[in-house]
């Protein structure tokens, strides 16, 4: 073979192998920041989290086709109920530069002062537009949007529910935090206020102060009890705590937390916490898919669920009016 002709092998050879395909870039793996103000952190990470809200938010985003690992991750925040700590860990999500954050109750007021660029997802907000957080439900106009609980709004239906079971002028005493239910405990007032119910305010910041609320509604000849959820309340043993001491006290008891009826305790009526943060996937998604939260109407609970244990009812010698049977979701016998 001539110079000219081997030359011209090693250009054909050359034009026939293929051209080594451009690097694809890897996908990106979104980072869902989660951050709540009764959990523990340590029971809300990975894509199997022990904490049920965080649970029913992956399984939301499951639904609609994410993977965990492949298409996102989890960056969650746990402040187990004491509320200075919550600035901190709002904070700490924004510096980790995370696509969107999940939230709900009183921490959503440290991370609005922590970002305003971040978009919020809201997973149970009492009252999005009263506590600033959205110029309407309809158009939200920030970075919050999500799902309200409406939790300050069902609080005179949950005295209505009290005052059926005891009925006459005896007080209802509230157990609340006000570091974490003063909008709650506001709206008890003002619904006790409007009907002429007499309130027994109790305010509880940590367990040892929880008998002594026992026996000061009790020394005031309480009728019932309303208890309004904090992170001790959320503790299984305190849950349990107030459970037996309310049954003890033959306090009919409503709850703001499904826990307590777990523990024994009587009665719970709210919107379906879990529901809530599945919900909050379709949210996240959408926002992830590029939606802008100013635009994304916020969502109200569809559902109230009221819960009714017949075999605490039993332990107090207390009967159930058949009207508010009759109203009830779920009776455990």
């Amino acid at each position: 073979m001539d110079r000219r002709a081997f030359i011209g092998s090693l250009a054909l050879g050359a034009l026939a192998r293929p051209r080594a395909a451009p690097a694809q870039p890897a996908p990106k793996v979104y980072r869902i920041g989660y951050l709540s103000p009764l959990g523990m952190t340590s029971r809300m990470g990975g894509p199997q989290p022990q904490a049920p809200p965080v649970n029913a938010l992956l399984r939301g985003l499951r639904e609609l086709g994410y993977v965990y690992g492949q298409h996102f991750v989890t960056e969650p925040r746990g402040a187990e109920g004491k509320p200075e700590r919550f600035p901190r860990l709002a904070a700490e999500l924004v510096r980790a530069q995370v696509d969107v954050i999940v939230a709900g109750g009183p921490v959503l007021t440290a991370l609005k002062q922590a970002t305003s660029t971040i978009p919020i997802v809201m997973a149970g907000a009492p009252d999005p537009v009263g506590d600033g957080f959205a110029q309407s439900l309809g158009r939200p106009g920030g970075n919050f949007t999500g799902l309200s609980s409406q939790s300050a709004e069902t609080t005179g239906k949950r005295l209505e529910l009290l005052k059926e079971l005891v009925p006459g002028s005896a007080p209802v005493a509230v157990f609340w935090d006000r570091r974490l239910n003063l909008r709650s405990w506001q709206a008890a007032d003002a619904a006790g206020r409007e009907r002429g119910w007499n309130l027994l305010s109790l305010e509880i910041r940590d367990s040892s102060d929880i008998e002594g609320a026992f026996k000061a509604a009790t020394g005031a000849r309480a009728g019932a009890l309303l208890v309004f959820a904090s992170g001790l309340f959320e503790q299984a043993e305190h849950a349990r705590q107030i459970a037996a001491l309310a049954a003890k006290s033959r306090l009919p008891a409503m709850y703001t937390y499904r826990g307590f009826i777990d523990a024994g305790g009587l009665m719970w009526h709210g919107a379906d916490l879990m529901e809530i943060n599945r919900r909050a996937a379709v949210f996240v998604d959408k926002i992830l898919k590029g939606a802008k939260p100013a635009n994304l109407p916020i969502e109200q609970p569809k559902k109230f669920e009221l819960v009714i244990n017949l075999k605490a009812a039993k332990s107090i010698g207390l009967t159930i009016p058949p009207s508010v049977l009759l109203v009830a979701d779920e009776v455990i016998q």
